[in-house]
């Protein structure tokens, strides 16, 4: 299949039929799946997709069809045609214009994850599981170990001049934990992602899901309580997801975030810089362009607790006289572009330089959240949220006792406007990252 070749008869299909302008979105994937169990292989999946999607403008109504065959392209481009007849002009479609064209040279393909072979990933995921048992005898049962690679082409075309393909990888790791000790037992998870098979310690992913099963270990109930709370890099990260809906302009003109009006307020703690950057070498968000084609880059939305900006895809962009800053994302080649992150942060406070661990030293009483539940409940127009939480108590200094069933709830800017201290161990989850939080005192109920 020359893609190319593909997307520009259809484009020109699309306007001898009267369209004004057409765009072709092309996804092609490889995917190789691996999940172990008791040091044998419980499940091994190839699978190769592709999907081919259509959309163009008459008269600013917009018309969208996608296949999963090329030789159904045909029937795409009539039913994206046919579409204008039933949807109602608005101004703001557009399909943009850019002057990059050809091939992208951003690092986001790695060969060694494009050539891996089904001996190799099985021994990365058996690595995964070695890791998780080796750590402690008190490990029982480890669940989910499971390694993904997988590969993907994305090719974008338009009438407007866009023509343009990259080609990208993946590595994933995932895996759960249980440990007892007879008399308790606790899960412990972690999760690793990255373009880059080299970034990903599949033995140090597994250990540190045993770790954290293992430290919860004997976890007791708390009394109500006010005290600070330090958010682990994977739990602060969660807290960082809810504020990322509102930074979407979509959400913004829709009505959907609490961030409206405020570009150039100070809206949370001084302390934080939010960054979304679609060029971070390796990055899971990474790409040089997005899915509309349009140039990604490095874009400081929250400096200095200031907001300063929105991320928009083409729509959102005209809609509010702006440019687009390369945000346009699709789920899927099932769904139009809509406006999401790429690669979105919390910069590492660099003057403190500070680890979880010396957080921890500074709190003479508070917990350590290891893990917290319900995150996805948080109400993104409000920012309301009402999460449980597990993790370690601190006193003077140190983690002395694991704790169970807690629960914090308040407003997103408002703990953010609490943070007192931030770590410099800034780590990914999938592409949203954080470091460990310090957050002021904080209502803590059983």
């Amino acid at each position: 299949m020359d893609p190319g070749l593909l997307a520009s008869d259809a484009i020109e299909q699309t306007l001898k039929s009267g369209c004004d302008t057409a765009e072709v979105f092309i996804k092609t994937s490889k995917r190789l799946s691996v999940e172990v169990k008791d040091k044998a292989v419980e499940a091994l999946e190839a699978a190769n997709d592709c999907g081919i999607a259509v959309r163009v403008l008459k008269n600013r109504k917009l018309g969208f069809s996608y296949v999963t065959k090329p030789g159904e392209l045909q029937q795409a481009v009539e039913k994206a045609v046919e579409g204008t007849s039933w949807t109602e002009a608005d101004q703001y479609n557009e399909i943009p214009q850019s002057s990059v064209s050809g091939e992208c040279s951003v690092s986001v393909l790695d060969k060694e994850i494009e050539h891996i072979s089904e001996e190799d990933a099985i021994k990365k995921a058996l690595m995964l599981e070695q890791g998780a048992v080796n750590f402690d005898k008190r490990i029982k049962k480890v669940r989910n170990a499971m390694a993904i690679f997988s590969v993907s082409t994305t090719a974008i075309h338009n009438s407007r001049g866009i023509n343009i393909s990259y080609k990208t990888s993946s590595a994933t790791a995932h895996i759960l934990a249980l440990a007892s000790d007879g008399q308790d037992h606790q899960l412990g998870g972690d999760f690793a992602v990255s373009r880059r098979l080299s970034d990903i310690d599949f033995t140090s992913t597994g250990t540190n899901a045993s770790k954290m099963a293992i430290s919860l270990l004997g976890a007791r109930k708390i009394s109500p309580v006010k005290a600070p709370v330090i958010l682990d890099s994977s739990t602060a990260f969660n807290f960082l997801g809810i504020l990322s809906a509102s930074l979407s302009a979509d959400a913004v003109q829709k009505k959907r975030s609490f961030l409206a009006g405020r570009t150039g307020e100070q809206i949370i703690s001084p302390l934080i810089n939010v960054i979304d950057d679609a060029l971070m070498p390796w990055g899971i968000g990474t790409k040089p362009v997005d899915d509309e084609g349009m140039p990604g880059s490095r874009k400081t939305l929250i400096s200095g607790g200031r907001l300063t900006g929105f991320i928009h895809n083409t729509y959102t962009a005209k809609k509010d006289g702006a440019a687009s800053t390369g945000n346009a994302v699709r789920g899927s080649f099932k769904s139009l572009p809509g406006v999401d992150v790429t690669n979105l942060y919390i910069e590492p406070y660099k003057k403190s330089g500070v680890k979880n661990n010396n957080l921890i030293k500074s709190v003479s009483k508070g917990i350590l959240v290891l893990d917290a539940m319900g995150v996805h409940t948080a109400n993104p127009i409000s920012g309301d949220f009402s999460i449980g939480i597990s993790g370690l108590w601190i006193e003077n200094g140190e983690a002395v006792y694991p704790v169970k069933e807690a629960l914090i709830s308040g407003n997103i800017l408002d703990l953010f406007k609490k943070v007192e201290g931030v770590g410099s161990d800034l780590r990914f989850y999938g592409s949203i990252g954080s470091p460990s939080l310090l957050i002021g005192e904080m209502d803590i109920s059983a």
